[in-house]
């Protein structure tokens, strides 16, 4: 991302995790970035890093405990929690996510993240298990909820030998979210929809029938364009997800109310419906539930009836229409062909396009996709990627698609 605006100044809290070696990296990046860093030490830290290597490398005063008589003088630690621009913790230990839910204020590092009132990040880095822990998870539902930025953690190889969720990101993912909370990104100004999950279809007041979309693609494209500066509202059916923070989200069911949802959210610069809304539903709802009673062994017959094509209403309305519009398309075979089909079928744009592959990387639940970006005159195959990594090529892409037409 291009580098936007005058430096910024960021203090950078370090806490007591075997990946604090780390952040040395980071502040090199923080530099080269043309912005500013001060680092503050907690005591654990100091187990695994020496003040001394990031006063060398910021340039400025370590800071490292509350009760400095030449700091606290000047009340140091209310202007250390208000002169920077944002405060990054990293790694972010479960000991310090859970004095921050808690409101625990006894070292240099909790009482400046208590008594802030700019813009928090925290990069957590633990064992998986205390990151699976139910403390944890409880405490970082509550710091997200009060609009606390969270960067990773990443999968992989603890130092401990065991695998999971729990490393600290990479710096350049670090770096990348810093810029997007500090600086202009290039879809400011640019109003955006998603749609994403899946829609329910009653067909008794008990059942429905439905698919297998988790939303995780469509929420993670909702939560980068929010980083890109869109304003985004985001149209979720029924998922078990929480929401981006950054997003205004509409929650909704079926088919109908999504796509009312929809044309209440015109007009937008940018539609991208990522959704797996069901074709289809029952004509009649039953008033009461369907009893097997009676049947005798026959087959149940529901009549079923269409459902609004959202993207290709979308996509043809004759005022109001998006700039650009994308579909998703998810195939069992011949996915070119099908994708293009439906890019003319649907006078679309763009088609993101993924084959479910007999269940081979499923797309369904998971945290990869393997994806094809088809439009009028190419194809491009992404290959297999994190869903956060569709989200942030396929805003680059929508990006460029702007800078070109300016």
């Amino acid at each position: 991302m291009e580098k936007i605006g005058i430096m910024k100044k960021i203090l950078l809290i370090v806490t007591g995790g075997i990946a604090a070696y780390r952040t040395l990296d980071l502040i090199r990046e923080i530099k080269r970035q043309g912005d500013d860093v001060t680092c503050v030490l907690t005591s654990g830290a100091q187990q695994f890093v020496q003040p001394l290597s990031f006063g060398s490398l910021s340039g400025n005063k370590v800071y490292t405990e509350l009760f400095d008589l030449d700091n606290e003088s000047e009340m140091g630690h209310i202007n250390l929690s208000r002169q920077h621009d944002l405060i990054v913790v990293a790694p972010a230990t479960a000991n310090i996510l859970s004095k921050m839910s808690y409101g625990v204020a006894d070292d240099l590092a909790s009482t400046i993240l208590l008594a802030t009132d700019k813009p928090i990040m925290v990069v957590p880095s633990m064992n998986v298990k205390m990151w699976e822990n139910l403390s944890t998870t409880a405490n970082v539902k509550k710091l997200k909820n009060k609009g606390i930025y969270f960067v990773g953690p990443n999968k992989g190889e603890m130092a401990c030998g065991e695998f999971g969720y729990g490393k600290m990101a990479l710096v350049k993912e670090i770096s990348k979210e810093i810029n997007f909370v500090l600086k202009p990104g290039p879809l400011v100004g640019r109003k955006a929809l998603v749609t994403s999950g899946p829609t329910i279809e009653s067909i008794d007041p008990i059942r429905f029938i439905s698919n297998r979309s988790s939303g995780k693609q469509g929420h993670a494209i909702a939560r980068m364009l929010g980083n890109y500066g869109a304003e985004t509202t985001l149209i979720s059916g029924p998922v078990n997800l929480e929401n981006p923070t950054n997003v205004e989200v509409k929650n909704v069911n079926t088919a109908e109310e999504m796509f009312a949802a929809c044309k209440d959210s015109l007009p937008v610069d940018i539609a991208i419906f990522a959704a797996a809304v069901s074709d289809w539903r029952a004509e009649s709802l039953a008033n009461q539930k369907i009893k097997k009673e009676g049947l005798e062994g026959k087959p149940l017959k529901i009549s079923f009836t269409e459902n609004n094509d959202i993207l290709k209403e979308i996509s043809t309305l004759s005022s109001n229409r998006p700039k650009l519009v994308i579909g998703f398309s998810l195939e069992t075979e011949n996915l070119i062909a099908s994708a293009k089909n439906k890019l003319a079928q649907k006078s679309c744009d763009w088609i993101i396009a993924n084959n479910y592959n007999n269940g081979q990387e499923s797309v369904f639940n998971s945290e990869m996709n393997n994806v094809k970006f088809v439009n009028i005159d190419s194809e491009e195959d992404w290959g297999l990627m994190t869903k956060i990594s569709v989200a942030g090529k396929l805003c680059d892409k929508i990006s460029g698609f702007f800078k070109s037409a300016a």
